[in-house]
């Protein structure tokens, strides 16, 4: 075989690894009742703010613990807690998506990403509600 051969053979080979490499990475999404199951292992969970259940975030005391209760897609209530500080407008979040994994009862959240309302819902039913009303009037 020539050199150049050998050359692309090896190339071939550590871009294989590479995409190996990187795909060890990424994170499977799942439920509380199958994060429990995986514990140790980390998993992204999307759900929303348990509204009812009380928030624990005190920035004179510590301000690097946050700790809610989150509700998955399936219904399941599990206490999260997150070594950072509160995210601004978390109440207001309509769906939430962790990241992290369970640590005996707790889920242990290394990042938390928050789908917001838009601020053009209401612009977009008032449009809505003028075009059937100019409709309706014709």
């Amino acid at each position: 075989m020539k050199k150049l051969h050998i050359i692309i053979l090896l190339l071939a080979a550590v871009c294989v690894g590479v995409i190996l490499a990187m795909t060890g990475d990424y994170t499977t999404y799942a439920n509380f009742i199958q994060a429990r199951q995986k514990e140790g292992k980390s998993v992204n969970v999307v759900g929303y703010l348990a509204k009812d259940k009380q928030m624990n975030y005190d920035p004179q005391k510590d301000p690097n613990f946050f700790s809610f209760t989150m509700v998955d897609k399936e219904g399941n209530e599990q206490e999260v807690e997150y070594k950072g500080s509160k995210p601004q407008d978390f109440e207001r979040s309509e769906q939430l998506v962790i990241k992290g994994k369970m640590s005996g009862k707790i889920f242990a959240a290394a990042e938390i990403s928050m789908k917001c309302p838009s601020k053009y819902v209401n612009d977009e039913i008032t449009l809505k509600e003028t075009t059937v009303s100019v409709k309706a009037g014709s």
